[in-house]
């Protein structure tokens, strides 16, 4: 792989990591339509710490004010942050047992592109529709029990690649009563350990064939990349809908159909 690859694919991964249009399915499509060879999944995990450094430096703030509260704020805001800590520990456990147990189902079974291309279409058109179909939500930094979970088991469906976590999630969070942006939050706080345990998982599958100064490259644009991305998602999601993303996914689903299509001959 060279620089220049690791560079794009580091972008298409910070960009599409927090946007709701599935980094598994463009880490594995962008290539193959550039005629370049596919990274492995091995790569994309690589690339998944600079998404979690983005996650970090956007909002360590909130987990700095978290931990802070848990251990040294008033009975009252010790008790919440304590509560939202543990909201986001449990919410993160069915995708991490279920991503451990099916691993290798997913990487050898799941990575086929008309089921990215169904997922794509599918979770776009959910996306769109529930939003539209809820009112404007609650504004809040500490979800429910009920709301917590709801999008702890949605970021499981993540795991087949086209699903996208953040769109699951935000999905998942805007069914449960939450608004836009208090989804967006929480779903991000939600890929923090989640984002995290995969990478430590994949440790020992770290690809070898890649230069240590081009995966670099891949990983901090990654990172600058992704911090842009969540910032600008809250900003849009503070104004608008998912209508622009369902429309997205759903002409990447007819383009990847198209490409998985054999020619006649």
């Amino acid at each position: 792989m060279s620089p220049f690859e690791a560079v794009v694919l580091g972008i298409v991964q910070g960009l599409t990591e927090f946007l709701p249009v599935s980094s598994s399915a463009h880490l594995y499509l962008v290539p193959r339509l550039l005629g370049w060879q596919y990274g492995g999944m091995a790569f994309d995990v690589a690339l998944h710490w600079g998404t979690l450094l983005a996650l970090l430096a956007a909002f360590w703030s909130d987990w700095l004010a978290l931990f802070r509260d848990a251990f040294s704020g008033p009975d009252a805001e010790r008790k919440t942050a304590r509560s939202t800590l543990l909201k986001i520990v449990v919410a993160c456990v069915p995708a991490a047992v279920i991503g451990w147990i099916f691993q290798d189902f997913i990487a050898t079974r799941l990575r086929s592109l008309p089921l990215q291309a169904a997922m794509l279409a599918i979770f776009g058109f959910l996306l769109w529709w529930v939003d539209r179909a809820r009112p404007p939500g609650r504004e809040e930094r500490n979800p429910s029990w009920g709301a917590s979970m709801t999008m702890g088991l949605a970021q499981t469906l993540a795991l087949v690649p086209g699903v996208s976590r953040s769109g699951i999630t935000i999905t998942a969070g805007r069914t449960a009563g939450m608004s836009r942006v208090s989804a967006a939050r929480f779903s991000f706080l939600l890929a923090t350990p989640i984002t995290f345990g995969a990478g430590i998982v994949e440790l020992r599958h770290m690809p070898n064939g890649i230069a240590p100064g081009t995966l670099l490259l891949g990983v901090v644009t990654a990172a600058v990349t992704g911090f842009f991305a969540i910032r600008g998602l809250i900003r849009w999601l503070g104004r608008a809908g998912f209508a622009f993303f369902f429309a997205y996914r759903l002409a990447l689903a007819v383009l990847v159909l198209i490409f998985s299509t054999p020619p006649v001959t």
